[in-house]
């Protein structure tokens, strides 16, 4: 189980499992924060303060009880990295190709390093769009790796293609590894490795004190178009086992000490960009176009259980208390009792209300012809945009307590009790 609730996916195992004895009752929404910018940050709680960043530049921290704005610290560009709070500090990267790390209950900044510079996968003729010949930033490539650290080191990937090691006192670095293309898969500590994707189409593990190289695993290719090559899941890690999905529109189980394949679930070409839950012997995660959240077997990888959830998952599940929570891209939260598979509540934004039926069949299911009908990249930006207007949930939730904390494509961090 996760240890914590200070970093993405609640520890550096990135399970998506929290101790926690609420939720399962419909919640009030607790409070609301609003930024100037869609989230993609998924919080971190420590010590009573909700850190996450905002698209609108800023990072902030406020109050858990109450949503008070404590302090906010401004930096150049987007924020789609997920923070990590130890010792009094909370680390996080920006678009700006900086990686901070802040004094927590000030907000004042301790020490800046500077990446080789941010950026995302890019491909020409991207998922067959024209004009063929334009090499083009991916629209779907939304985060950047979040924070991971463990035992005095802070670990994170960067569009600059490395995997980064700092000492998370001073900034200073331990080491780097270079991978093929863009990494912004988020790292899983484990048994002293360090596992993370590549969009290079590898997962590597490496030893987390030295970067001494151990293992690495390919998925699918896709030269022609990049439509279904990369890791931008990120990998969890449960009994000896490596979880990770892909663009290949699987689902991978990897032994940790030898990167050796033991099972893979295909979605039959949806992609898989969450990071799965691992929890009581299954596997949660859900798929992109086809909008279905799967359980398997942890063990086999055979399908246990299917929700159909109308719209692309994008969002990673978390487990707390029986039950699983979910947000999907159509700006929709919803829990589920993990025995019965009932469902036990759901809550959808206002924003969802007023703009998803724009873009939705009539049983509730997205209907991507009304989002993009000519096969050109910049219809394909307007339509990620345009989903971004029905309060999207790409963040992923962070439970503490009774509470449960997630950010919107709406601008708001909502906290549900």
């Amino acid at each position: 189980m996760a240890l914590c609730q200070s970093m993405f996916r609640g520890g550096p195992d990135h399970t998506g499992v929290y101790q926690s004895s609420g939720l399962r009752q419909p919640p009030a929404v607790k409070w609301r924060f609003q930024t100037q910018g869609p989230v993609l940050s998924s919080p971190a709680v420590d010590a009573g303060t909700v850190y996450f960043g905002s698209s609108d530049q800023d990072f902030y921290a406020v109050d858990q009880t109450t949503g008070a704005l404590q302090w906010k610290f401004h930096t150049e560009s987007a924020i789609a990295s997920s923070p990590a709070v130890a010792n009094g500090l909370v680390y996080f990267g920006s678009f700006d190709g900086a990686f901070y790390a802040l004094d927590a209950a000030r907000g004042t900044l301790k020490w800046k390093f500077e990446t080789e510079g941010e950026r995302r996968f890019s491909h020409r003729h991207l998922h067959g769009l024209q004009p063929y010949a334009e090499v083009m930033p991916d629209p779907w490539d939304f985060w950047m790796s979040s924070p991971a650290v463990s035992k005095g080191i802070v670990y994170f990937g960067s569009g600059d293609h490395h995997v980064y090691a700092l000492d998370a006192a001073t900034g200073a670095l331990r080491w780097k590894g270079e991978t093929g293309d863009v990494v912004h898969s988020s790292p899983a500590i484990a048994g002293g490795n360090l596992i993370i994707g590549s969009w290079d189409s590898f997962v590597y593990a490496m030893d987390a004190a030295t970067f001494k190289f151990k293992w690495r695993f390919q998925g699918g290719l896709d030269p022609q178009t990049g439509n279904q090559q990369g890791f931008q899941a990120s990998p969890a890690v449960a009994n000896g086992v490596v979880y990770i999905g892909c663009r290949d529109s699987n689902v991978y189980a990897l032994d940790l000490a030898t990167g050796e394949k033991k099972w893979a679930f295909n979605n039959q070409g949806s992609w898989v960009l969450n990071s799965a839950a691992v929890y009581d012997g299954k596997v949660y995660f859900g798929t992109s176009d086809s909008g279905l959240f799967h359980e398997l077997d942890a063990a086999t990888g055979a399908k246990l259980f299917t929700i159909d959830g109308k719209f692309p998952y994008y969002a990673s599940p978390a487990i707390a208390n029986g039950a699983l929570f979910l947000g999907t891209f159509g700006g929709r939260l919803l829990a589920y009792d993990l025995k019965t598979h009932a469902p036990l509540w759901a809550f959808q934004t206002e924003a969802s209300k007023k703009n998803a039926p724009a873009f939705s069949k009539p049983d509730g299911s997205i209907d991507f012809s009304k989002l993009i009908s000519f096969p050109f990249y910049d219809d394909m930006v307007l339509a990620v945009h345009k989903m971004y207007t029905a309060g999207a949930f790409l963040s992923s939730p962070a439970i503490a307590g009774n509470t449960l904390f997630i950010g919107s494509a709406d601008g708001a961090v909502y906290a549900f009790e």
